[in-house]
């Protein structure tokens, strides 16, 4: 069917939820409707599956995920990444590749990234050119327009998968040995500190819920992440969620915020979803004054870079600290580095183990 129908159907659909004269939110039935009473205005034939085809793009159009409904609707897709029209890219099993869908236009990438954004209490425009979300079902969106995109709007986002991986299936999948999870495991279990290091997409996350399943169950733990991620299936855990400013540029709560907060909530443990910034000392710090064995995960190259990072995130706090009395605080607190990687064929797996108390890998 011609697409410049299926767009007249859609916005006056449009314009009658707009009036009041159709409910949106119940649709599916009415933009049915709506269609088959426009087939017949412009005399035109189709067979019951065409008439059904279109619905169901149109209504994807108007309240679902358009173009990429089929897209999120795929399990083993863990990110999807339009960067035009006709530029979308998907990952799955570690690999990225070019997608078979498309968007009319940019103000059709536009309008699906403010349906997206604007059940979330966020919007994108010319005063705040990008945000951040976290769907319903905890994936983490990104939308990025105009002049800072260059070539266009930019839509990302990052999916999780509907349960988390358990210890068995990482050894299984070979992210991790056998004789290296016993260790990690142990470690963990006897509370001491570490740090897992990786570049984006490389398992960073899934590793930490993995050893986290290793803390005792009688112990209180604190997570504090951007987007609730974790999913450690313990008894006493209390999920905590950092909050971006409003549209009036108000109410912004920090993942530094939350630590602090954290150490007021008798935790035997915290976990950071990712240090990135002054929060770091803040998390060393608390490792150092009775909540050995927390976990945290930092963006770096190399067990030795991940340490150099947090050194230099420590540094960036408001607290002035000379570098020594920094590095003094870090050397007592982190004792495992675990340095993770993607390869070029898309496989995780632990690269290196770094004991920062000896000052060797293991």
């Amino acid at each position: 069917m011609d697409r410049r129908w299926l767009d007249q159907v859609k916005q006056r659909f449009k314009r009658d939820v707009a009036a009041g004269e159709g409910p949106l939110g119940t649709g599916h039935a009415d933009l049915k409707r709506a269609f088959e009473a426009f087939i017949q205005s412009q005399r035109l034939i189709l067979k019951a599956a065409d008439i059904e085809a279109c619905v169901d793009q149109l209504f994807a159009e108007i309240s679902g995920y358009g173009p990429l409904e089929a897209v999120f609707n795929d399990p083993e897709i863990t990110e999807v990444m339009v960067n035009g029209p006709d530029s979308v890219f998907i990952e799955r099993a570690g690999l990225i590749e070019r997608a078979s869908v498309r968007f009319a236009d940019d103000a059709a990438i536009v309008d699906l990234a403010e349906r997206i954004l604007g059940p979330l209490g966020l919007r994108v425009d010319e005063s705040a050119p990008y945000a951040d979300g976290r769907l319903p079902d905890g994936s983490r969106v990104n939308v990025i327009l105009p002049p800072l995109a260059v070539d266009g709007p930019v839509l990302t986002v990052r999916r999780f998968p509907a349960r988390a991986f358990t210890a068995e299936e990482l050894v299984a999948s070979e992210f991790v040995t056998a004789p290296q999870l016993r260790m990690l495991g142990a470690a963990v279990a006897d509370k001491r500190s570490l740090v897992i290091s990786g570049g984006t997409g490389s398992g960073k996350t899934t590793l930490l819920n993995v050893l986290a399943g290793f803390v005792p169950a009688a112990e209180r733990i604190v997570t504090i992440e951007d987007t609730a991620e974790l999913r450690l299936g313990k008894p006493h855990v209390v999920r905590l969620q950092s909050r971006p400013r409003n549209l009036e540029g108000l109410g912004e709560v920090t993942i530094r915020d939350l630590v602090r907060n954290a150490l007021r909530m008798r935790p035997d443990r915290i976990i950071v979803g990712e240090v990135r910034g002054a929060e770091a000392l803040d998390m060393i710090q608390a490792m150092n004054t009775g909540h050995a064995g927390s976990l945290t995960t930092v963006h770096a190259n190399s067990c030795e870079d991940a340490l150099r990072r947090l050194e230099v995130m420590m540094s960036a706090s408001d607290i002035r600290l000379p570098f020594n009395a920094l590095r003094d605080l870090l050397n007592a607190a982190v004792e495992i580095v675990v340095q993770t990687e993607r390869g070029a064929s898309g496989r995780r797996r632990v690269a290196r183990i770094f004991d920062a108390v000896e000052g060797a890998y293991v």
